[in-house]
């Protein structure tokens, strides 16, 4: 008797994570009028009129999304938190309640789980967000973290990736590339450290990009800013798997084509010098790096005004015709296409986008 229908055997790596969901999930039909948005988006859209309720999970995997060797616990629990949090700011909306499922195995301490759960709730009581359930259990290995973020958006403004529109404006907030060069450094540090132990990591100078990898931040004063002033996205996605990647899913759910200008590639200056003393290409950790969490998003060029007085906002590019096809232009005025899928955290490797 066959365990599964299928019996011939594809290995993950043919597919790679966005290749898996897309099978998985191909065939849902959504059966409820209330559910206004299912799979396909950074948060599921519920209508709980007036407004709408807007749903994401996540799932933290050790050994996977990260290492104990070089993430405090009370980092590790505000992360968690706070790339859930990220998901409804994806969406133009505002997080408000959350449950986290933790399992965990008997090497973790109850003094452990404290820390974890400090930083759990710092980051709810930095972003107004309630804890209201969740569930414990035990694991055979390591531990596993899973939080479900609840929020709510008015209908007219919930931002999706598919309104997209040609000629609309390129935008992202924050810099890129800073939480892949803070990964590099720590993997670097955990190695000498694996080699000699006598020997103590060597991080000063690097808190920026550091902070970036263990304490991310959701944008919401990015969606507070847009409630300020008026602007309304037509296409919105975090950036958790790298700039490249969600342009495309951007482009690829509007049926578009897009122009990213790397002179206009928010980089910190740290983040441009570090990466070049560790003989890697800044431009392409922006591209390809993942976990910023920053916005990406797009608007109407009649909100160029608007836009371009923000603070912490870069214009990088503009949509095109689909035909044209989804594209970079180098600083020396050479066009590359964008093809990968950036960071890759089930096959728990990462994937270049742009050499």
């Amino acid at each position: 008797m066959e365990l599964f229908e299928n019996l011939q055997r594809t290995e993950l790596s043919e597919l790679g994570e966005f290749g898996l969901i897309e099978l998985l999930t191909k065939n849902i039909e959504l059966k409820n009028q209330s559910t206004l948005k299912g799979v396909g988006d950074d948060a599921a859209v519920i209508d709980v009129s007036p407004d709408k309720l807007l749903v994401s999970t996540d799932v933290l995997i050790e050994g996977v999304h990260f290492d104990l060797a070089y993430t405090p616990l009370k980092h590790l629990g505000y992360k968690s938190v706070a790339v859930n949090l990220s998901d409804i700011a994806a969406m133009n909306g505002k997080p408000e309640q959350i449950t986290v499922n933790i399992a965990v195995s008997n090497r973790f301490s109850v003094e452990a789980l404290e820390e974890l759960y400090q930083g759990i709730y710092l980051a709810c009581n930095r972003y107004g967000v309630d804890l209201v359930g969740g569930d414990t259990t035990t694991s055979n290995s390591g531990l596993f973290i899973s939080i479900t973020v609840l929020g709510k958006a008015p209908q007219e403004k919930i931002t999706y990736r598919n309104g997209a529109r040609e000629g609309d404006l390129i935008c992202v907030s924050g810099d890129l590339g800073g939480a892949y060069i803070g990964l590099m450094v720590l993997e670097r540090e955990k190695r000498v450290f694996e080699v000699n132990s006598e020997i103590q990591p060597d991080l000063e100078g690097y808190e920026y990009v550091l902070e970036r990898q263990l304490k991310p931040e959701p944008r919401l004063d990015i969606v507070a800013k847009f409630e300020e002033t008026g602007v309304l996205p037509h296409a919105m996605i975090d950036i958790s798997d790298g700039l490249a990647s969600e342009i495309i899913h951007i482009c690829k759910q509007s049926e578009v084509g897009c122009r990213l200008f790397e002179e206009k590639i928010p980089v910190d200056l740290q983040t441009e010098d570090i990466a070049k003393k560790l003989g890697l290409v800044p431009v392409t950790m922006a591209l390809s790096g993942g976990e910023d969490y920053e916005l990406l998003f797009t608007v109407p060029q009649s909100d160029f005004e608007t836009i371009n007085a923000m603070e912490n906002i870069s214009i990088i590019g503009y949509i095109t015709d689909k035909a044209e096809g989804m594209n970079l232009i180098t600083k020396d005025d050479k066009l590359f296409e964008l093809k990968a899928q950036g960071w890759d955290a089930m096959l728990n490797r990462e994937k270049k986008i742009a050499e």
